[in-house]
């Protein structure tokens, strides 16, 4: 029987195993290569998804729409200043009356409750556009980029982490790596390692697929055979108060010529989830190399969000 997300919701890429993850990623080469062929679809006819954001945004808020348009249907934006969500409406109130309006339902904010929350009452699938937690959407375009240098099978890839180990980004490229047997790395300071139960979660799924999960402090020592660096900004959105701090203890982290010379290899590529404060957590040199995939990774959020809707909503 052939691999179906219908009806599904996308809220952390824990939900999903090895084979669905390369369908999403399989399914997006396939409407990348149908965008840059100028073909409109109608794989979205007929459907209407909310999209509701507490976080600004600028890739997510742009992929969502326009995957959407490509394929016929239409993107409704709800800002933090159009609806009640949390506040005056309970999310599970929020959740049962745009179920009743929309085929799907996007979201993008600080809890990973409320997007849980939705997806337990709304009915139609729900999509988690960035959390506190998790990041989902970003990793299935950061690996689409990865296919595109170093081919489809990503087992085996050694990709570095170096950065704020804690935060949304570092644990959903953790938990994806460990689906996919990928070897990952987070350097960073001990301080800011991962939550240990996610840690141990991760290594457990790792084990399963010929992968790895490692931890190290020391940016020269982790680099070391890396096919990619991946950085972020020190301090996520909501933390901008410890700016500063972070700066100090981060900045023996930061991605330069230097450290992607200590890969030892020729072929290693940068990676950023964007925006991107250079000159802190990247060199302007590093960010407009040759070895930065990072517009490419930018653009394949588009491809990789349109895969989760037309999957999960799609009429295929």
């Amino acid at each position: 029987m052939p691999l179906s997300l219908k009806g599904r919701h996308f809220l952390t890429l824990k939900d999903f195993t090895e084979q669905e993850i390369y369908y999403l990623l399989d399914l997006a080469i396939q409407l990348k290569a149908k965008k840059r062929a100028g073909i409109r679809g109608n794989l979205l006819q007929g459907k209407n998804i909310a999209l509701l954001f507490e976080k600004s945004s600028t890739r997510t808020r742009c992929a969502f729409t326009v995957a959407c348009i490509d394929e016929g249907g239409h993107a409704e934006y709800l800002g933090k200043n159009d609806i009640h969500l949390g506040g005056k409406e309970d999310v599970k109130d929020t959740a049962r009356v745009l179920g009743r309006m929309f085929d799907g339902i996007e979201y993008r904010g600080f809890k990973q409750s409320f997007v849980e929350e939705l997806a337990a009452y709304a009915g139609v699938p729900v999509w988690n556009g960035l959390t506190d937690t998790y990041h989902p959407t970003q990793i299935l375009a950061d690996f689409l980029t990865l296919q595109e240098n170093f081919g489809t099978n990503l087992q085996g890839l050694r990709l570095v982490y170096a950065g704020d180990g804690r935060n949304n980004m570092a644990n959903s490229l953790m938990i994806g790596s460990a689906k996919l047997g990928l070897h990952f790395v987070i350097c960073s300071p001990s301080t800011l390692f991962p939550e240990r139960e996610l840690y141990a979660e991760c290594q457990a799924m790792a084990a399963k697929t010929g992968g790895s999960i490692s931890l190290i402090e020391d940016p020269n020592e982790a680099v070391v055979g890396a096919h990619a660096i991946y950085t972020d900004v020190w301090a996520s959105m909501g933390e901008e108060a410890q700016q500063a701090e972070r700066e100090a203890l981060l900045r023996p982290y930061q991605v330069n010529a230097q450290l992607m010379k200590a890969t030892k290899r020729n072929d290693t590529i940068f990676l950023h989830c964007l925006p991107a404060y250079k000159e802190k957590e990247v060199t302007e040199e590093v960010f407009e190399s040759r070895a930065s995939k990072v517009f490419d990774e930018a653009e394949n959020r588009l491809h990789s969000i349109k895969a989760v809707i037309v999957a999960t909503i799609g009429n295929l």
